[in-house]
């Protein structure tokens, strides 16, 4: 029996959104911590989504590039991960899990066979791995922008690293990503929206819905 699908849904704002999202059966909630995200959230507002996640769904706070004080400040709230999305090397990836005491979700962006090749020398320092489309050139953010990458770049993946599948998820394209590229789990965020940082509960019913129906 395969381990169930992990559904992550990210760049949760408000309150609402978190009821509705652990309502239509997600496993993990991610918040964006990062000023130039249309889904930044404060230190403040985090504080209140991460007790109010707590017992019922997994949280995830979302970093790119922190510093040892960023890391201090979120590890300090309780999330049960924490997610770097930036251009941390291994060592960096290993320095702030040991300093934070949380889990680790390292999200590397993929574009090419080279980037494929990077991916075990964070496997052996993150608690997990989030393989992400690799950003345009010039773009103003690493992720959360609604792009994917030719998943046939996975098959030359060690099959023993399991990993998380994001990059241009939605609920039309997330059942032919669970059957084509079998991932231990799926992280949705702008496929899910409306416009830039607005999430529409219906899409995420439909995605998760989708998504546990391929499996």
């Amino acid at each position: 029996m395969a381990d169930p699908l992990i559904v992550k849904i990210c760049g949760i704002k408000t309150h609402d959104l978190l009821d509705a999202t652990i309502a239509a059966g997600a496993d993990m909630v991610g918040f964006m911590h990062f000023s130039r995200s249309p889904r930044h959230v404060s230190i403040d507002e985090l504080g209140g989504l991460i007790s109010a996640a707590r017992g019922r769904i997994e949280s995830c706070v979302v970093l790119v590039n922190p510093d040892n004080s960023c890391v201090a400040e979120v590890a300090a709230l309780g999330p049960d991960w924490i997610q770097l999305h930036g251009p941390e090397t291994p060592h960096r990836v290993e320095s702030i899990r040991a300093e934070a005491g949380v889990e680790i979700i390292k999200a590397l962006p993929i574009g090419s066979a080279e980037d494929i090749a990077q991916v075990a020398a964070f496997a052996e320092v993150a608690d997990r791995i989030l393989l992400d489309a690799k950003p345009a050139k010039g773009a103003d953010r690493p992720g959360g922008l609604g792009e994917s990458f030719d998943w046939r770049l996975l098959e030359a993946l060690d099959p023993s690293i399991s990993f998380m599948l994001s990059g241009g998820l939605t609920p039309e394209n997330v059942a032919e990503a669970v059957r084509q590229v079998g991932p231990m789990g799926i992280d949705a965020s702008s496929g899910l929206e409306t416009a830039p940082g607005v999430k529409n509960t219906k899409l995420i019913e439909a995605f998760i819905r989708n998504a546990r129906a391929a499996v």
